[in-house]
C-alpha cells in the first residue's frame, strides 16, 4: 500500500499492478495548497519480473562483464596452448602428407617417442631447454612461440568484437567462432611461410565453416538477419576470389610471372565467408599494409631477394583475425574516416 502525505493530509493508493506507473486519487482527494484537486502519480519500484528475463540464458553473458570470472581467461590461455601445440604438429605433418594422431608426438630428428612432460605446451620446451633430451639436437624456438601466439589470440577472442555477424550475436556462439576461425587459419600461415603453399582441403573446408558460423549466427538473431548475413558473406567469397584471380591474372601479364598464388585467392574467399565485403576489404588492405612493409623491410635487411616470392598468406590471416577481434569501426578510426563508423 503506497501511502503519500500532501497538504498535511495522509492519502492511500490503491495497489500497483505489474504493468506501467498508475495514476491515482484518494477518494476524499488530494488538495493542493490553493484547494485544487490534483492527481498523484505513483511510480512503482523495481521487482524482478520472471517474464522480463531473456529466453537464452547464454545472452546474460557479455565478454566485456568481465570475462564471466577471473578463471575464463586462464581456461582460455591454457586450451588455447593446447590447441597451438596441435597447430604445430599440423603444419610439421600436413605438408609431408603424414597422419596428424598417429604415430604419437617424437622427435623429428631421432625419431624418439616424447614423454608426457614434454608435450605440455610450452613448459616442455623450457623442461628441455630447447634440446632433444635423447639427441642433443635443438628443437625449434617456434614450437612455443606458436603455443604462446594461439594462447593469446583465444584470450583475445574474449572480447572480439566483429562487426560482420550481425548487431546481437550469441556470445558463447561468437566465441566459439571466433576460436574456430584463428586456429583455423594458424596453421595454414606456417605452412605457407614454410612451403609457399597452402592445403587445398583446409582453404575449401573452412569456406563452408566460415558459411556455417554465419548462417547459425545469424538465424540464432532473426530469420531476416539470417537472410542477410549468409547472402552477403556468399557475395563475398565469391567476390574476393574473382577479385584476386583476375588481379593475378593482369599482374602476370604485366610483370611477365606469377604474382599471387591461387591459394591467396582461396584464402581471401575464405575470410569472405567469414568477414562479409566490408570487413573483407579493410582485411584485404590491412594485409597489402602488412605485406609492403615486411617486404621492404626484408629487402633492407637482406632477407629477401629482388623478385623473390614470399608467402603473403600469413599477411592475410593477420588482416582477417585483426578485423574480427577489433571489428570494422577501430580500424576505420585508425585509418582516419571517423564519418564511416
Amino acid at each position: 500500500m503506497a501511502i503519500q502525505r500532501l497538504g498535511g493530509h495522509d492519502a492511500a493508493a490503491a495497489p500497483i499492478g505489474a504493468g506501467s506507473p498508475s495514476r491515482v486519487t484518494s477518494p476524499s482527494s488530494f488538495p493542493s495548497a490553493h484547494g485544487c484537486i490534483r492527481p498523484v502519480q505513483i511510480r512503482p519500484g523495481p521487482r524482478f519480473c520472471p517474464e522480463l528475463m531473456p529466453a537464452d540464458p547464454l545472452s546474460l553473458w557479455s565478454p566485456a562483464d568481465p570475462l564471466a570470472g577471473p578463471l575464463l581467461p586462464l581456461l582460455a590461455a591454457v586450451l588455447g596452448a593446447c590447441v597451438g601445440s596441435f597447430i604445430n604438429v599440423v603444419a610439421w605433418r600436413l605438408p609431408r602428407q603424414e597422419s596428424l594422431l598417429l604415430p604419437p608426438s617424437h622427435c623429428p630428428r631421432c625419431g624418439t617417442r616424447l614423454s608426457w612432460f614434454e608435450n605440455l605446451p610450452v613448459l616442455g620446451w623450457l623442461l628441455i631447454r630447447g634440446r632433444c633430451r635423447h639427441c642433443q639436437r635443438p628443437v625449434s624456438l617456434r614450437y612455443p612461440m606458436v603455443e604462446l601466439l594461439c594462447a593469446g589470440l583465444w584470450v583475445a577472442a574474449l572480447l572480439a568484437r566483429p562487426t560482420s555477424m550481425g548487431s546481437a550475436p550469441a556470445p558463447l556462439l561468437l566465441l566459439l567462432a571466433g576460436w574456430l576461425l584463428i586456429s583455423w587459419l594458424l596453421p595454414m600461415a606456417l605452412i605457407d611461410l614454410d612451403r609457399l603453399w597452402m592445403p587445398e582441403p583446409m582453404l575449401r573446408w573452412g569456406v563452408v565453416l566460415g558459411l556455417a558460423c554465419t548462417a547459425v549466427l545469424g538465424f540464432s538473431q532473426d530469420s531476416g538477419v539470417g537472410r542477410a548475413l549468409l547472402f552477403s558473406h556468399l557475395l563475398a567469397a565469391g567476390a574476393g576470389l574473382l577479385a584476386m584471380e583476375a588481379l593475378s591474372a593482369v599482374a602476370e601479364k604485366l610483370m611477365g610471372r606469377p604474382a599471387l598464388g591461387l591459394g591467396d585467392a582461396k584464402l581471401v574467399a575464405l575470410l569472405g565467408a567469414w568477414l562479409g565485403p566490408a570487413s573483407l576489404l579493410a582485411a584485404v588492405a590491412l594485409a597489402v599494409l602488412v605485406g609492403a612493409i615486411g617486404g621492404l623491410i626484408s629487402r633492407l635487411l637482406g632477407l629477401l631477394q629482388r623478385h623473390q616470392p614470399f608467402a603473403f598468406g600469413p599477411c592475410l590471416a593477420l588482416g582477417g583475425v585483426s578485423l574480427w577481434l577489433a571489428g570494422l569501426p577501430f580500424w576505420l578510426r585508425l585509418a582516419g574516416f571517423p564519418a564511416m563508423v
